[in-house]
């Protein structure tokens, strides 16, 4: 049971860090602005649809991409989506240090 009361009591220390606070304030800010929610929805669908065909057919659709960063730049001029997309990154780089470390420590299993 020690697992999952260290599980747990991580859990509760990612909800109080200052990547969660900064990433949930962030995507509040957001979510009463309709307009700003469409846009990054409509972006995340576009670079998920690209990620998903890229996997699948080995190939990257150069016009696509372009698309995407193009939409991006855009995107990062309006200081709340900016905001947005910085909290979202440090959020995840987070998330994928915490993934890294335990895959880390039962490596030999997986291996």
């Amino acid at each position: 049971m020690q697992v999952y009361d260290t599980v747990n009591k991580l859990a509760e220390e990612i909800k109080t860090s200052e990547e969660y606070s900064t990433f949930k304030i962030a995507k509040q800010a957001i979510d009463i602005m309709p307009e700003y929610k469409k846009k990054i929805d409509d972006f995340n669908k576009l670079r998920y649809e690209e990620q998903l065909n890229t996997m699948q057919t080995g190939k990257t659709d150069e016009a696509k991409m372009l698309n995407i960063q193009n939409m991006y730049k855009e995107m990062v001029e309006i200081p709340e989506i900016k905001k947005y997309f910085e909290a979202e990154l440090k959020f995840n780089v987070m998330l994928a240090d915490v993934n890294r470390i335990i895959s880390e420590a039962v490596k030999d299993l997986l291996n």
